[in-house]
């Protein structure tokens, strides 16, 4: 991504509104970020446990990282659970396939 292809764009956090750089292509998902990031703001913020807008924003993004790597360690799960299954199904067709080829030999 070259510099000349993003535009500003102002996103609302917190009643604050932030001028960011960003290419017309990822607008939308950058928007999307902007709305999850002032939710989960605003969460932290109501439940009062947690004062300062500095303070606010670490512990949002603390969550939202662990909910990324979270869900990326049930995805690499899911997907070594896949294999594990191909691998079986593989092996139970190739056995099928030798009993097949040896019952036609006879």
């Amino acid at each position: 991504m070259s510099e000349h292809n993003n535009q500003s764009l102002e996103v609302k956090i917190l009643e604050r509104s932030y001028t960011v750089g960003c290419p017309e292509e990822k607008q939308g998902e950058l928007i999307r970020s902007a709305k999850y990031l002032d939710k989960k703001m605003r969460e932290i913020r109501e439940s009062g446990k947690v004062i300062g807008t500095e303070r606010i924003a670490i512990m949002a993004a603390l969550n939202i990282t662990y909910e990324m790597l979270h869900g990326h360690a049930e995805e690499t799960e899911s997907h070594d659970q896949l294999q594990r299954i191909n691998q079986k199904l593989s092996a139970a067709i190739h056995a099928l396939r030798q009993q097949d080829e040896k019952t036609d030999a006879a």
